[in-house]
């Protein structure tokens, strides 16, 4: 199976019984670390891990971001999600503020005429699963905070630079979910990357759809637990778009990754208020195979074995 086969389905990081799926090969106290492609090509591998149900993945013989990767007939089984990309191939981390006309009406914000990028630390990635961490700073939630937005997540494939509209979507890998965690108090008071770049509180995953499988990325339906968004068809700024201005300049590495912003319905901006506390269950939805995102919130500090529960 060549790369092209490869790139027409879509990825996942994850741990087996006796094995890691990853992007690549790796040792680690006897463990090594593969790339993996879900053998069920329609299981929303997020619900599945969430329900603890048996996940089969094959190997892939390299990175996504690797030409000559190919899918191997090695099955395995998988034990854990992790994050799609690892920290440590993530290039950059650039995220959009205020891409769709419904977000800007619910917050009273006048329209961008151009892309309003922040830059986000990538210490702050995590994959399905994990603990949405709410750090000493910013406790307690009641003041500062601590909100949800559903995003879709770009991951690029390879060198963009000065790339034209047209041409910018055949740089997209593939995309998958993400939630921008955002601590409100520290966003007004310092910077939407402050805010949204504390250890542990960027939620992305569980897996990366290739681009190739969707054909009109502007039609994909968000939820954020039991809030229905919208599709993205309410973005300003499209993804084509996105990826166009943002290379003006300045290279997209291989491996970065763009948060395309959240639709209307951030918590924030509901009567009354809704924040993430201690104990609570972030659940991001995106539609075309992307799947489901699954996070319990903690506050730092406390030490509990916390177990997600069955979606109902």
């Amino acid at each position: 199976m060549s790369l092209s086969d490869v790139h027409d389905q879509y990825y996942l990081e994850a741990r087996c019984a006796n094995t890691h799926l990853k992007f690549y090969l790796w040792l680690n106290f006897g463990l090594a670390l593969f790339d993996g492609q879900p053998v069920d090509e329609q299981l929303d591998v997020g619900i599945a891990a969430w329900r603890k149900q048996a996940i089969k993945a094959y190997e892939i013989s390299g990175s996504p971001l690797d030409q000559t990767a190919q899918v191997t007939n090695n099955m395995l089984t998988v034990k854990e999600l992790l994050v799609p990309i690892p920290r440590e191939e993530i290039r950059t981390m650039r995220c959009l503020g205020l891409n769709y006309a419904d977000h800007a009406a619910e917050a009273n914000m006048d329209l961008p005429e151009v892309p309003t990028m922040f830059m986000k630390a990538t210490t702050s990635v995590i994959g399905h699963g994990a603990s949405i961490c709410v750090p000493r700073i910013a406790q307690p939630v009641s003041e500062h905070l601590p909100d949800y937005e559903a995003e879709v997540a770009i991951i690029i494939s390879k060198p963009a630079k000065d790339v034209t509209e047209a041409d910018a979507l055949t740089y997209v890998l593939g995309y998958a979910a993400a939630n921008d965690v955002s601590f409100r108090k520290h966003q007004m008071m310092t910077s939407q990357a402050c805010s949204k770049s504390f250890d542990n509180t960027t939620p992305l995953g569980s897996c990366i759809v290739s681009s190739r499988t969707i054909s009109d990325p502007q039609n994909l339906p968000i939820t954020f637990t039991q809030c229905l968004f919208n599709t993205f068809s309410e973005q300003i700024f499209t993804i084509a778009q996105t990826v166009s201005y943002l290379s003006q300049g300045t290279t997209l590495e291989a491996g970065s990754v763009i948060l395309t912003g959240t639709p209307k319905g951030v918590g924030f901006t509901r009567s009354p208020p809704t924040f993430l506390k201690h104990g609570d269950e972030s659940r991001v939805y995106i539609g075309n195979g992307i799947g489901t995102l699954v996070n319990p919130v903690i506050k730092e500090g406390i030490q509990e074995n916390w177990e997600l529960t069955t979606p109902q």
